[in-house]
């Protein structure tokens, strides 16, 4: 019944292929026998030359594929290094076990090099952070820790496994525990209650999804109770791919980046649901504020119900609730609702029609200007995109444009979290692509965030490539420069950006790269860069961008100074 391992990484990889785990992402540091045990269990590593990469990577895995993925790091500043990615992957909500190697613990105290205090940096990051003590607690905490990852709710996790606990024999004398058994069950009766109420009462509703209907809503649970409430639907950024972008009730993303004609149905709603989200900053703020209505959120984790407004709190699932508030009010129809929320429909259905002719009316102007405009470039990204498909995004200047529905519709998206580190996108796409290999994979990014995870690029190229990058190139960062001109400083003393100037060409025969500026080659060379990448090959499209081409609903909200 017992088992013997030769050391601590070999007992727990053979508890990563039990638990259905096929790659890791990661930078290992002086530390090489968990790549052994790695290749004995045939188990892939996606290598890095950048920790922030690495877990950009492993993040963008586990926010596709809604499994577990694995980064193995270093110590000391190697783990520092990954501290901005741990925290993206909090608030993505992104189940990751993070292994990462630790001074002996005879070391402790005496200046051992890399010495550092790890679980005390990392606590603050993740749902548990542990240091493996004694090698009799590896397969315990190995355990622990993949189960506080997978959740719910999901986030990373921090295992440290100090150099003299790696090497030791590992002696597991009895049943090796097994994962915990997910108890599916399906959503019973919902009985009268003030969440259930307000929305039989709602005539104007709107239903807001967030992040955590991520794998969650596959046989389209949430359309159908929009549907029945008659409600506009919208997502927020993280909540983007849960539901179907081509229903005719939805209406793009909430907030900050809602379109003028979504705003105003904003404005006069009469109460919102909100499903698995956080109701963070740029999902209520940005253009028209909310009115003051009733919100209704639900949410699996206690951390994600929101103080700030008022309304019922659920405390539970969303799927759940969602089929449970359906099948009540189809039990109950209120006199009078259809009539009501008959109107409601035409005003969203109204506010579609406005969002297209404002895209028409984008592209026409686009095609007087010259040099290729971002919205012509998203029009032949869509008009080219085969199927099953995913857009990876930065979140920068231009790079939002592909946040402002219906300038991109349909398929898939992986987005960076509130927290919006820069780099996500370009490296999170190479875990994107290994999670769903089926997939086109395209990442819409600016070109700064393209060189903070170029070397890991280059690298992954050969092995793991297909993705397609459209870099916007204003060479440097436009967000903070239409700062800088905001409050008159000098250009040439605050140099953010160098307009027009693509970043140093990515080379090898696994890549090609291109700068467009034509706007008669821009489908020509998008479907050439695709028919590379279906080959295995990384495609990069550098696209030169003006300073003015700002998104509409970015610019109209005022939040960048014109």
């Amino acid at each position: 019944m017992g088992k013997r391992y030769a050391d601590a990484w070999s007992a727990i990889v053979d508890l990563l292929v039990a638990n259905g785990v096929d790659t890791c992402f990661g930078l290992p540091g002086d530390d090489l026998e968990l790549l052994r045990a790695l290749d004995a269990a045939g188990l892939d590593l996606v290598p890095c030359r950048d920790q922030r990469n690495a877990m950009y990577m492993a993040t963008g895995y586990a926010l596709q594929s809604g499994r577990l993925a694995v980064c193995a790091l270093g110590k000391g500043p190697a783990v520092t290094h990954a501290a901005t990615g741990l925290l993206e992957a909090r608030e993505a909500g992104a189940p990751v076990l993070v292994l990462a190697a630790g001074v002996a613990e005879r070391r402790r105290g005496s200046g051992g090099f890399q010495e550092l205090d790890q679980v005390a940096v990392t606590a603050p990051l993740v749902r548990w952070a542990h240091r493996v003590g004694h090698p009799d607690r590896v397969v315990p905490a190995t355990v622990t820790a993949l189960t506080r990852a997978v959740g719910p709710p999901p986030g990373p996790v921090y295992l440290e496994i100090p150099d003299d606990v790696r090497t030791a024999e590992v002696l597991v004398t009895g049943p090796r525990p097994t994962p915990p058994e997910p108890l599916a069950l399906e959503p019973g009766p919902v009985t009268s209650g003030p969440a259930l109420a307000v929305i039989g009462a709602s005539r104007r509703p709107v239903v807001l999804v967030g992040g955590g209907m991520r794998h969650r809503n596959g046989d389209g649970a949430v359309e159908r109770f929009a549907e029945h409430l008659g409600a506009a639907l919208f997502t927020t950024a993280s909540g983007r791919g849960a539901v179907d972008e081509r229903h005719p009730l939805f209406c793009g993303v909430a907030g900050l980046y809602a379109a003028a004609p979504a705003r105003a149905l904003w404005a006069s709603c009469d109460l919102v649901v909100s499903l698995a989200g956080r109701l963070e900053e740029t999902a209520v703020e940005g253009g028209t504020p909310w009115p003051p209505v009733d919100v209704v959120q639900v949410n699996v984790d206690p951390a994600g119900l929101s103080a700030e407004f008022s309304g019922p709190r659920v405390l539970g699932d969303a799927r759940h609730a969602v089929l449970g508030w359906s099948s009540a009010l189809g039990e109950h129809p209120k006199a009078g609702h259809a009539d009501a929320t008959g109107v409601w429909a035409g005003e969203i259905a109204d506010a579609r029609k406005a969002m297209a002719r404002d895209v028409e009316a984008e592209l026409v102007r686009a095609a007087t200007l010259p040099g290729v405009r971002i919205a012509e470039l998203l029009a032949a990204l869509d008009a080219t995109a085969g199927e099953p498909r995913v857009l990876v995004q930065e979140n920068g200047l231009q790079d939002m444009w592909s946040y402002c529905f219906p300038f991109h519709a349909g398929g898939g998206s992986i987005v960076p979290s509130e927290q919006t580190p820069l780099g996500f996108g370009a490296a999170a796409a190479i875990g994107v692509k290994r999670a769903a290999p089926d997939h086109e994979v395209t990442a819409f990014v600016g070109d700064g965030a393209f060189l903070a995870a170029r070397a890991d690029i280059a690298v992954a190229a050969p092995a793991h490539g297909g993705v397609l990058y459209v870099v916007l190139c204003n060479g440097g960062y436009g967000w903070l420069d239409a700062q800088r001109a905001r409050l008159g400083l000098d250009a040439d003393r605050y140099p953010f950006t160098r307009p027009g100037a693509p970043p140093p060409v990515v080379d090898g025969p696994d890549i090609r790269c291109r700068v467009l500026r034509d706007k008669s080659a821009l489908t020509s060379e998008i479907l050439a860069a695709r028919r590379f990448c279906s080959q295995g090959g990384t495609a990069v499209l550098m696209v030169p961008v003006a300073p003015d081409d700002i998104p509409p609903p970015i610019r109209d909200a005022e939040v960048v100074p014109q």
